[in-house]
């Protein structure tokens, strides 16, 4: 390494966000974030704060600061951070410029978050993913159906629960079926998407493989504590994740909220995982134990684990070769289904959530569209 190159300084990067029911669209900004430079700070707002300016959050805070910090391309966490970006709080925390994505975000009030950091010249912005937002997980949520609720039960380890299906209401049922931001997920990534969440790195020799698998729908901090409980037992995570045809079998008719490939990316940017199986199948067999790489240890959550299509155990064969192990799992943990209910518990607050989020967006969407409209007619004009 050249001597200039030592006495770089490095480049510290602001991100700053709610990052509510995070998802790989959170993730995917967080990592092109980073490689803008060094170490990557990242600034989450407080309950409150979302309240004010954006409505409930369905994440408390707690959830939100431990869902980012979980994140791979993440350096440091910074609660309570301030709605509108600040070049103070950057200089406290030594940000050299601040990162956002190319969509508008704006204060109760209609102002720019970020228009006293672009006056600095310290905004860059990255690419957000499309066809993701925290919106539109709500918003498939609220457009779950009471039968639904029918099916007892979970395939990550989670608790097994049910849903009093007189409090589901009628989610699914006017025109809320045909809003943007409530369509069924259609998102197909590349693989080179995959590649870019994926470190690619193998187990080195005498590596402690440990093998989990589960659904991992809603990805949130009951998964992340697990996976993290679940390295704990070895040196290298390797994470089996369910096609959604097998979760639907499985757990019922509107299951898995997120489909696999969404599921896979979330699972991905987690610090503590090495690699996935894309589409295991539920029944952990001799080919997930020997031909992806020799797996020395398959791990459970000490909760009950639904019965294969078959009636049978799925974790039968690890059983039999004595490399099963149940850890225990968290307190008071969140789970998917725990994550809907809150949202079922709270219909009227979220779909007042939906509507202001979709009016808001409809005036941004105009507004961005006029902002063109008067740039094409000044250059026109020149």
């Amino acid at each position: 390494m050249s001597v200039s190159a030592d006495k770089r300084k490095p480049v510290r990067i602001w991100v700053d966000g709610c990052f509510d029911l995070m998802h790989f669209g959170h993730f995917n900004a967080l990592r092109q974030a980073k490689a803008m430079g060094d170490y990557l700070v990242v600034g989450v707002h407080s309950d409150a704060e979302i309240e004010h300016h954006k409505g409930p959050t369905v994440m408390k805070e707690d959830e939100r600061y431990a869902a980012v910090a979980a994140c791979k391309w993440v350096d440091e966490v910074v609660p309570n951070a301030p709605y509108l970006t600040s070049l103070e709080w950057m200089d406290k925390y030594n940000c050299d410029f601040c990162v956002h994505g190319d969509d508008i975000t704006t204060m109760a009030d209609g102002t720019d978050c970020y228009q006293v950091v672009k006056d600095a010249g310290r905004y860059r912005e990255c690419k957000r993913t499309q066809d993701i937002s925290t919106t539109e997980l709500v918003g498939r949520m609220l457009l779950m159906t009471k039968d639904h609720h029918k099916r007892r039960g979970s395939i990550t380890g989670a608790s097994i629960t049910s849903v009093n299906t007189a409090e589901v209401g009628t989610f699914s049922t006017g025109g809320s079926k045909t809003k943007p931001d409530t369509k069924v997920s259609h998102f197909l990534p590349t693989s080179r998407k995959i590649v870019q969440f994926s470190e690619g790195r193998e187990p080195n020799a005498g590596d402690k493989v440990v093998y989990v698998d589960g659904t991992f729908d809603l990805f949130h901090t009951g998964h992340i504590e697990f996976l993290k409980r679940a390295k704990q037992m070895g040196d290298y995570l390797l994470v089996g994740i369910h096609d959604d045809q097998t979760v639907n079998a499985i757990k019922g008719v509107n299951y898995p909220l997120m489909n696999l490939h969404e599921r896979v990316l979330s699972v991905l940017a987690c610090r503590y995982v090495d690699e996935v199986v894309i589409g295991a199948p539920y029944s952990v067999s001799d080919q997930v134990l020997e031909k992806v790489y020799k797996v020395d240890v398959v791990v459970h959550g000490n909760t009950p684990s639904l019965d294969d299509t078959d009636g049978q155990d799925p974790y039968k064969l690890a059983k039999e070769r004595n490399i099963y192990v149940e850890i225990d799992n968290p307190q008071n943990s969140v789970t998917t289904e725990s994550i809907i209910e809150r949202i079922i518990t709270h219909r009227k607050l979220f779909e007042e959530r939906q509507r202001r989020k979709e009016q808001k967006a409809l005036l941004e969407r105009e507004a961005e569209k006029a902002e063109k409209a008067a740039a094409a007619a000044a250059a026109a004009a020149q």
